[in-house]
């Protein structure tokens, strides 16, 4: 058996499995990749909320990070919950000095609800780690987070996506128009134009760790040397799947199935 390509995701956890670096490892491991993940953060969440967040000392994230590097060089890397403008400073040099595809998931607020990133790293991330990335995969709230544009029509999803490559300097941006009226459509922008995916919109309340899933596939599919375009159309698929068939765990707003793709497209990674 070859050697594996290597994803990292850097990020919050989930005890209950459903989001952070717990669904990106499965994720990870449902596209066929080998994850390694580092903590940024211990929050305590189920899928009725999030109880409580313990931040982890810049100094532990930086020692988990050279822990990874001075071992093995992952092919690419993917960043979730990032509390503060702290953190971003001491993740910055890994990622600038990878020269490896770097997925940002610009994790701000919970499915519940709950903030994930004070006010201050929301300005600093526009400054220190979004014109690194060669993707980012906002929804509709945290483009506007960031680009400081309301959006509700497609010009103005045409428009933030604009403000993303052209403002900012990202290689690309994935805008999920999930909260829109309508039919479900993602829009990706990258130099080369933009492309659009529409999905059929499944009823149901268990999609807590869309956002985790959806971005560390794409991080997955860039690790193995595929294009961005290429890594949203298997991303579009899996989470498709995941949503459809939730596993149906936790009293409140359940997480999605991160097996299904696997296992309906038949996949066998040996």
């Amino acid at each position: 058996m070859k050697k594996p390509n290597i994803a990292l995701t850097i990020a919050g956890t989930d005890p209950t499995g459903g989001a952070g670096i717990m669904a990106d490892l499965k994720s990870f491991q449902a596209s066929g990749v080998y994850g390694m993940a580092v903590a940024t953060s211990i929050v305590s969440q189920n899928t009725l909320g999030v109880q409580d967040v313990y931040h982890l000392p810049v100094e532990v994230i930086e020692s988990q990070l050279k822990s990874v590097f001075d071992d093995e060089q992952p092919h690419a890397i993917k960043t979730g919950m990032i509390a503060s403008q702290e953190m971003m400073n001491v993740i910055k040099p890994f990622i600038a000095q990878s020269g490896k595809p770097y997925v940002i998931d610009p994790v701000m607020v919970a499915k519940s609800g709950d903030a994930l990133l004070d006010d201050k790293g929301k300005n600093k991330l526009k400054e220190i780690l979004l014109p690194l990335a060669t993707v980012v995969t906002p929804n509709i709230p945290e483009a506007e987070d960031i680009t400081g544009y309301k959006i509700q029509t497609e010009d103005e999803i045409k428009k933030a996506g604009a403000f993303f490559l052209n403002e900012i300097g990202t290689n690309g941006v994935i805008i999920k128009g999930g909260h829109l009226e309508g039919d479900a459509i993602d829009y990706l922008f990258t130099k080369d134009g933009m492309r659009s995916w529409k999905s059929e919109r499944f009823s149901t309340q268990h999609t807590h760790g869309t956002g985790c899933t959806f971005s560390a596939v794409i991080t997955s599919e860039l690790a193995k040397g595929h294009s961005i375009e290429q890594a949203v159309e298997v991303a579009k698929r899996f989470i498709t799947l995941a949503i459809q068939y939730t596993p149906e765990i936790g009293k409140g707003r359940g997480p999605v199935n991160h097996f299904a793709y696997q296992k309906i497209e038949g996949l066998d990674y040996e």
